[in-house]
C-alpha cells in the first residue's frame, strides 16, 4: 500500500508540474503579445532610434566566413558565403522585464525595426536585392542583434605574377551608405573575421582575415564616413596545377634536347621539335584561358614562353646541322680551325668518334686497322706492278734497239720482233688504264673522306647543343621552382 501511495503522489506531482509549465508558457506568450503591442504602438522604423539627434549611434559589426564559393581570376571577382552580425541599441524599444513576468527578449521580423544601411562597398554583383529578412533578437535593454546570411560577390585585384604559386589578398569593405560618421559609427567586434566555421576549400587556403577600421572623407561630402575592411588572405593550393600544367611542360621540355641525339638520317629530328612546340602551345592556351588579360604574365606563362623560344632555337639549329651533315663531295673542305677545334678537341670532350666507330667495341677498331693494312698492301702491290711494268717497258725499249741494230747489220726480219713490239704496246695501254683507275679510286676516297669529316662535324655539334639545351632546361626548371619557394 505504501508503494502504491508513493507512486500515486509522484505522478500527481509530475502532472502538477506540467500544468504549471503550460500556465507559465501561456502566461509568457500573453505577456509577449502585450509587450509587442505596447512597443510598436507608436514606433517608426524610418528614423534613427536615438533620443538626441546629435548623438552618434554605434553599430557593432562581426563577419563570419563560412565558405569560398568561387574565385574568378579572369573577371577578378570573389564569391563568398558570409554570416553578417550587426548589433545596436534602440532607445525606443526598452521595457522593464519585471512588469512582463521576467520576459527579457523577443524575436521579431527585422523589417519592423530600424536597421542600419550597411552595405558591401566593393560589391561586384548585378543583383542589388535587399538583405535577407531574418528575425532580430530584441532585448529588454534595447539591444538589437541581427544575424543575416549573405552570398557576396566582391571585386578583388588578382595578381597572377607567380601563378600557380601565388597568394591573393581580397578586401571586403562594409560601411553605411547614407549615414556619416556623426550619425552612425561602425565598430568591429573582433580584430579579424571569424573563421571557426569555415568549410575547407579545395583550391585555396585561408591564412587570416584581419579587420581594420577606416574613416574616409569622400569628395562628394565633407562629413567623414567610417568603414570596416576585412582583408581575406588566400594561398593557392598548387598541387593540381603542378601535376596538370607544370610537370607535363617540364617533361616535354626535356624531349627537345633529345632531338639532337637522333641520327640525321632518321628524318625525325625536325618533326620532334615541331611536335614539342605544338604541345607547349596547347598548354599555353590553357593557361591564357584561366588568367586575366593583364600585363602581368604569370610565372608558368613565362616558363612556357622561354621553353618555346628554346625549342624554336633548337629546331633552327637542327636544320643548320642537317645541312652540314649532308655536305657531299661538292662541298668545300672542312676549315682548318674547325678541324682543330671541333674534330680534335670537342670530339674528345663529348666522346664523338668516327662514323661507324664505337668506343665500347674494340673488334671494330681491329677491323678498321685491318682495312687500313689492306689498303696499304694494295697500294704496295700497285707500286710493285707499276715498277714491274716500267721495267718491262725498259726491256721492250732495249729489245727494240737491239732488233733495230740486228736489222741494220744483218737484215733479219722475223715474227719474234713483231711479237716483242706488240707486247710492249699492250703493256703501255695497261699501265695507262691502271693509272686511271687508281686516280679515280684516290679521288673517290678523298671525296668520301671530305663527306665523313662534315658528318663528324655535324655529329659533334649535335652533341654540343644537346648538352647545352639540357643544362638550359634544367636551370629553367630549378629557377621556376626556386621562385615558387
Amino acid at each position: 500500500m505504501k508503494r502504491n501511495s508513493l507512486s500515486f503522489s509522484i505522478s500527481l506531482w509530475l502532472l502538477f508540474t506540467a500544468v504549471m509549465l503550460q500556465v507559465v508558457e501561456s502566461a509568457k506568450g500573453k505577456y509577449a503579445h502585450m509587450l509587442f503591442n505596447e512597443l510598436f504602438e507608436d514606433y517608426s522604423n524610418a528614423l534613427r532610434p536615438v533620443e538626441d539627434t546629435d548623438k552618434v549611434l554605434n553599430v557593432t559589426l562581426q563577419i563570419t566566413l563560412s565558405q569560398i564559393k568561387d574565385m574568378d581570376e579572369r573577371n577578378q571577382i570573389l564569391s563568398a558565403y558570409l554570416w553578417i552580425r550587426q548589433s545596436w541599441y534602440d532607445a525606443y524599444l526598452k521595457w522593464d522585464k519585471d512588469k512582463y513576468d521576467g520576459l527579457d527578449s523577443i524575436r521579431i521580423p527585422s523589417n519592423l525595426v530600424w536597421r542600419p544601411d550597411i552595405v558591401l562597398y566593393n560589391k561586384a554583383d548585378d543583383d542589388f536585392s535587399e538583405p535577407v529578412n531574418t528575425n532580430v533578437v530584441l532585448r529588454y535593454d534595447g539591444k538589437i542583434t541581427w544575424d543575416a546570411p549573405a552570398i557576396t560577390k566582391s571585386s578583388c585585384v588578382v595578381d597572377v605574377s607567380y601563378f600557380p604559386f601565388d597568394s591573393q589578398q581580397c578586401n571586403l569593405t562594409f560601411g553605411s551608405w547614407t549615414y556619416n560618421g556623426n550619425q552612425v559609427d561602425i565598430i568591429n567586434s573582433l580584430d579579424s573575421g571569424d573563421l571557426s566555421d569555415f568549410v575547407e576549400d579545395v583550391e585555396w587556403e585561408i591564412h587570416g582575415m584581419p579587420a581594420v577600421k577606416n574613416v574616409i572623407t569622400y569628395g562628394c561630402c565633407s562629413e567623414p564616413y567610417p568603414d570596416v575592411t576585412f582583408t581575406l588572405i588566400l594561398k593557392r593550393k598548387s598541387s593540381f596545377y603542378i601535376f596538370n600544367l607544370l610537370l607535363p611542360c617540364i617533361l616535354i621540355s626535356f624531349l627537345a634536347p633529345l632531338g639532337f641525339y637522333l641520327p640525321a638520317d632518321s628524318g625525325e629530328k625536325v618533326s620532334l621539335g615541331v611536335t614539342v612546340l605544338l604541345a607547349l602551345t596547347v598548354f599555353q592556351l590553357m593557361v591564357a584561358e584561366i588568367m586575366p588579360p593583364s600585363e602581368n604574365v604569370p610565372l608558368i606563362g613565362k616558363y612556357y614562353i622561354a621553353t618555346m623560344t628554346m625549342i624554336t632555337a633548337s629546331t633552327a639549329l637542327t636544320i643548320i646541322i642537317m645541312n652540314l651533315h649532308h655536305c657531299g663531295s661538292e662541298a668545300k673542305p672542312v676549315p682548318q680551325w674547325a678541324r682543330v677545334v671541333i674534330l680534335d678537341y670537342m670530339s674528345k670532350i663529348f666522346f664523338v668518334y668516327d662514323v661507324g666507330e664505337n668506343c665500347t667495341s674494340p673488334k671494330r677498331e681491329k677491323e678498321e686497322e685491318r682495312k687500313l693494312e689492306g689498303d696499304d698492301g694494295f697500294q704496295r702491290k700497285h707500286k710493285e706492278i707499276r715498277g714491274h711494268l716500267s721495267n718491262r717497258n725498259d726491256d721492250c725499249d732495249l729489245k727494240e734497239k737491239l732488233n733495230g741494230n740486228l736489222n741494220k747489220s744483218y737484215g733479219v726480219h722475223g715474227e719474234n720482233v713483231r711479237e716483242t713490239v706488240d707486247c710492249c704496246s699492250c703493256y703501255k695501254m695497261l699501265i695507262k688504264n691502271i693509272e686511271y683507275i687508281a686516280n679515280c679510286v684516290r679521288d673517290h676516297k678523298a671525296n668520301r673522306a671530305k663527306g665523313i669529316e662534315w658528318k663528324k662535324v655535324a655529329k659533334v655539334m649535335d652533341r654540343f647543343f644537346m648538352w647545352i639545351f639540357f643544362i638550359m632546361v634544367f636551370f629553367m626548371s630549378v629557377l621556376i621552382i626556386g621562385k615558387a619557394a
